[in-house]
């Protein structure tokens, strides 16, 4: 059947018309080769060049696989995660995959609903035509949980589809632990969920076999290939055995060709896996064991840096006698239990299974198990090979965990000999002589294996330094293994590369413990990381900076020089000098490495790898002078630390894939105008190019409301303050939604402002021009008073580096010691004091501190603005078209002076009067109510939480208005006492009248001798939660404080695990609650 190329896209045109751009700029070829400092070897240009033997990732061999198998390649790659980065490079040079045709390459959002353009593709009028082609999707795990509507409907109709096959890189942002992680848990609770198939890649070695088995399981049901996102993915190997585009299409149609459905889908993917190993020569299983032959202990694990540590860990043990060994998951969907019962050796007395989990807080919940281990016992308890099976330890892990040869050692001790088993390794479990062995030279076998570590800014002028070290040393006779991170914290922007060398390949996805040469491009990074502790004993590392040496003592770290003469490791200092290119500098950095290695590489091939033979040049003229050893003093040594020390972390926290961009951000000036000179900018406006604007710094939409009513709601002599304030919106243009916020646009103190004003030395009628912060390129012009009032939180809480700001500014040196000593390490406790107890200003601090005095400008750059502060909304505009209403509490404290103090906003809401004007904005929120009317709402308020509950119920009532059938409205209410706090109470027992609020439960937890909370009340009715929320599928929604949400989510997790008895099913509480979460049924909104 002959077959035409798909249409190009326009991504396709758009990048063909750049690249032609780049090309012929002024008539110049650009370079081809930039040097990456992540990617040594780079990209391949061709798609048909890859092949044979090649330093590669395994990104790239799995997009070779998707663009040479595929007509059609839909990519969802984050930004800066670049998964596509080849295949949209090859699409664009309209370069043939293994059909001859061109592949068309989509790059799409990850959004809601990702992949349903591939079902309108895969079930299109040409699908007859489409049925022999496979269709690909590259994204990362991330993407998964919005595809799995898409992946659902794909199953359940796959007879009539192409293959589908999904390659997923397990990579995510985790907010929580700020850093990037591995996550397998998406992938493998989708799966379960769609009964799509799963497969891993264990190493960069097969990622190419794995992505076309996965492509060929495709042809049996919709599959995800998933293989290490994070690390394994982006290191850069020597693979060998690579196949072409001709012996992976080969391939591919001889396997194909080969099947039938008119077996089980297990035993399809076993005979494809079969027939793949007999055309590569491999071994491959479902489950593939190494070991012991007769182990007392087996691990069990999945996911590609697990398999890859705790094969090669369990198989060096079971050389030394240890009856261990492990079973490493690679097709872990469709899961055969008959496979696993066939691998599984007999003589095991107990099974410990390694499985990932959501984040800690799942390893800590002991309700919560991980997928990987109900499986393992569905399938040990169900056989009847046992009479009594063995005990299944279940041994989770968050997806934030980073793994080290070391802790698969530990693990395996414990399932041997302990009765529990822990990840972490403690610090007396370790022997000397372990905690100083090094992973990789055990691992590699080899004594001429070498590892080498360059710390540096991640835009340094030698950050290409390691990936062209790489690069040269690739040509030699060892092989080689590159890897960079990049730590968007430490110093605002650090690239951590790590280079290890060894006479044959070897699996070594961790972080080097033992640098035989270390590099460090910033002095600073020393303050940030224990580059010694990953310098191997003996070692060296070389430090670029310009020190005399008597200052050598002054500006290193004193616990960085004891531990460099503890583990006897050589200094050396490179001194590049000030004036030189950076091409120079590079290309110093390189030859001091070199030195330092003991290896002489030649000046040709240097100078070939640098594309700049005159810097190399110009640097081999000078490194003599400008590398030099420095003999550390033994005194060193002899440090003794006065306090706690901090303890400095020996490896980065990999939170990016690129530089950071955002500290290249220039902070603009602030200009301090005479009156004269304001004055004659606000008479001639336009000459100055003054506009007048309605707070030109804020980048939302910003409205003027007046104050219709402010009513203080608790009793005058209670000692809390709430009070409700209604706001005129006749003429404004200003609309709201159900569950939105109103940003309050708040003053400082009048009388604070002016006693300021008055300490500082200021005259309040001087004007400043403060660029806008959202465009630099707006001046807005104020009195000094209306930005200390509207500007600048000068009354606010500093964050520490303000303190270190500041000290720039003091003229006294005991005032500069002290504000430095807050500013450091060791001067947390005393910040956390002045933050937390004494509740400090920047004010309280320049009047604390008087010779740090900046001028005003200065002043600007160094404190904070105001933030808006945000309200829920009490109102519904249906019911109150010309006004809104908010429900807030005057926040107000006596510090440890005797000092009253106040909430900024709360006190400036408190005291407007009926008339008073204000600016205000409005802010989306995640309280919304479920589409149909008729869902139950169960709320749960806690104080002003009640605010957007009345909003809710005003709506359902309005509704009701209207002629809609509501569904149940439950509102659970708490408060300290009914006398005082029983907030909008005649208005809820009205409703409660009405029939609009069906059940209303009030805890009062003062009222009686026992205290009663929300979640009491809420247990105490939790039958009616349990038919409004799981039956009825309502939602549920809390506001209000942080401190109930535990207590309130075991209610929730009760209702849960009742309706699932109901139903007669087994209920995995945690997992129901993150899909509770996902579908809008489960929502918080606490501060």
């Amino acid at each position: 059947m002959p077959h035409s190329d798909p249409p190009v896209s326009q991504f396709q045109l758009q990048e063909e018309a750049l690249n032609e751009l780049k090309a012929n700029r002024n008539g110049v070829e650009s370079p081809s080769d930039k040097i990456s400092p992540v990617l040594p070897f780079g990209i391949p240009s061709s798609v048909a060049s890859i092949n044979g033997s090649a330093y590669t990732t395994a990104q790239t061999l799995v997009e070779q696989v998707a663009y040479t198998l595929s007509d059609r390649l839909f990519t969802y790659s984050p930004e800066t995660f670049d998964l596509d980065n080849a295949v949209k490079q090859w699409s664009s040079k309209r370069q043939a995959n293994g059909r001859g045709k061109i592949t068309s390459v989509e790059p799409m959002e990850t959004r809601l609903g990702a992949a349903n353009v591939l079902l309108g593709y895969i079930f299109g009028a040409d699908r007859v035509a489409k049925k022999e082609v496979a269709q690909s999707i590259i994204a990362s795990s991330a993407t998964l949980t919005s595809m799995r509507s898409a992946i659902d409907q794909l199953a359940l109709l796959y007879s009539m589809s192409s293959p589908f096959v999904a390659h997923v890189a397990a990579a995510d942002y985790e907010v929580s632990s700020g850093k990037l992680v591995t996550d397998y848990v998406t992938a493998v609770n989708v799966a379960q969920e769609t009964g799509a198939g799963l497969i891993s890649s264990f190493s960069s070695h097969e990622a190419q076999h794995m992505a076309l088995f996965a492509t060929l399981a495709a042809t049996v049901l919709p599959t995800v290939h998933i293989y290490d996102g994070v690390r394994v993915a982006r290191e850069s190997v020597k693979v060998v055995d690579i196949l072409d585009q001709g012996g992976l299409q080969g391939v591919f149609e001889s396997i194909s060709s080969e099947q039938d459905g008119k077996t089980d889908q297990v035993t399809r993917v076993n005979r494809i896996l079969r027939s793949l190993n007999a055309e590569l020569g491999t071994a491959y299983s479902f489950f593939e064991y190494e070991g012991h032959e007769e182990p007392d202990a087996v691990l069990v694990v999945f996911g590609s840096v697990e398999s890859s540590l705790a094969t090669q860990i369990a198989a060096s043990l079971a050389k030394g006698g240890e009856k261990v060994g492990v079973i490493a998951v690679r097709v872990y969907r469709p899961f055969s239990e008959a496979a696993f019962l066939e691998v599984l050796p007999k003589s095991v007395k107990r099974v410990a299974v390694l499985g990932q989990v959501l984040n800690e807080l799942a390893v800590n919940d002991i309700t919560v198990q991980s997928a990987l281990f109900t499986d393992v016992v569905a399938a040990v308890t169900m056989s009847d090979i046992y009479n009594l099976p063995p005990p299944i330890i279940d041994v989770k892990y968050a997806r934030e965990h980073t793994w080290s040869p070391k802790e698969f050692a530990w693990i395996f001790d414990q399932i041997v000999r302990k009765p529990s088993v822990s990840i972490i390794i403690p610090e007396d479990a370790l022997t000397s002589e372990a905690s100083t062995l090094d992973s990789f030279a055990t691992l590699a076998e080899d004594n001429s294996s070498r590892q080498y570590s360059f710390w540096n800014g991640d835009d340094a002028a030698s950050s290409t330094a390691a990936s062209v070290v790489a690069k040269v040393l690739a040509g030699g006779d060892q092989t080689v293994a590159y890897s960079a991170v990049y730590d968007n914290v430490a110093i605002a922007g650090t690239l951590h590369s790590e280079i290890r060398t060894s006479r044959k390949a070897v699996d070594a996805p961790f972080h080097v413990e033992g640098a035989n040469v270390s590099f460090v491009g910033e002095l600073q990074l020393l303050k940030h990381f224990d580059i010694v502790a990953s310098t191997k004993i003996g070692g060296s590392i070389i430090i670029k900076a310009s020190i005399k040496s008597e200052d050598v003592e002054k500006k290193l770290p004193a616990t960085f020089r004891k531990e460099l003469v503890k583990r006897n490791v050589n200094l050396f200092f490179l001194d590049v000098g000030e004036d030189v290119s950076p091409a120079i500098e590079n290309a110093l950095v390189q030859l001091a490495f070199f030195k330092t290695a003991g290896i002489q590489p030649s000046l040709l091939k240097l100078s070939a790898a640098n594309q700049d033979s005159e810097a190399v040049r110009k640097a081999a003229e000078t490194i003599e002078t400008t590398l030099t050893k420095f003999d550390a003093p033994k005194e060193w040594a002899d440090f003794v630390a006065e306090g706690e020390v901090e303890v400095l972390p020996s490896v980065p926290q990999a939170n990016s894939f690129a530089i950071n961009e955002e500290k290249h951000y220039q902070e603009p000036s602030a200009i301090l105008k005479s009156s004269q000179s304001a004055a004659q900018a606000l008479s001639f406006k336009e000459a100055y190019g003054v506009e007048s604007s309605l707070r030109p710094d804020l980048g939302i939409k910003n409205f003027i409301v007046k104050v219709q009513e402010n009513k203080r709601l608790t009793p005058t002599s209670y000692d809390r303050n709430i009070f409700h304030i209604e706001f005129d919106l006749t003429g404004t243009g200003l609309t709201y939604e159900i569950g939105e916020a109103l940003g309050i646009h708040a003053h400082n103190d009048t009388d604070d402002v002016n006693a300021f004003i008055t300490s500082y030395g200021l005259n309040s009628s001087d004007l400043v021009e403060i660029p806008s912060r959202d465009n630099p390129d707006i001046l807005e012009v104020r009195t000094i008073f209306q930005a200390l009032q509207q500007n600048i939180d000068i009354f606010g809480k500093p964050p520490k580096r303000f303190y270190e700001s500041l000290a720039e500014f003091a003229t006294n040196l005991e005032e500069k010691k002290a504000l430095l000593a807050v500013a450091s390490p060791d001067g947390a406790a005393d910040f956390k004091r002045r933050a937390e107890v004494d509740f400090i200003t920047f004010a309280d601090i320049l009047l604390e501190f008087p010779s740090a005095h900046p001028s005003f400008p200065d002043l600007v750059k160094i404190v904070s603005p105001m933030k808006r502060r945000e309200y829920s909304i009490a109102s519904s505009q249906m019911v109150h078209p010309t006004s809104v209403h908010l429900l807030i509490v005057v926040v107000n404290w006596t510090d440890p002076k005797g000092r009253d103090r106040y909430g900024q906003a709360t006190r400036y809401l408190s005291r407007l009067p009926i008339g008073a004007e204000l600016v205000v904005s409005v802010k989306p929120s995640v309280m919304k109510l479920p589409a149909s009317p008729t869902a139950p709402l169960i709320m749960a308020g806690l104080g002003t939480g009640l605010a957007p509950f009345r909003a809710f119920v005003q709506y359902r009532a309005w509704q009701r208005q209207q002629g809609l059938e509501i569904g149940p409205v439950l509102l659970y209410m708490g408060s300290r006492h009914k006398a005082q706090e029983y907030l909008y109470g005649e208005e809820w027992e009205a409703y409660v009248d009405a029939g609009i609020i069906t059940l209303l439960g009030c805890a009062f937890s003062r009222d009686q001798k026992e205290k009663i909370y929300i979640q009491d009340r809420m247990r105490q009715t939790l039958e009616e939660v349990r038919d409004a929320y799981l039956e009825r599928k309502g939602a549920f929604y809390l506001c209000g404080p942080t401190w109930p949400v535990p207590d309130v989510a075991m209610v929730i997790e009760e209702a849960v695990k009742k309706q699932a008895e109901r139903e007669g099913r087994r209920v995995e509480v945690s997992r129901e609650m993150e899909e509770l979460k996902e579908g809008g049924r489960y929502v918080l909104e606490v501060y």
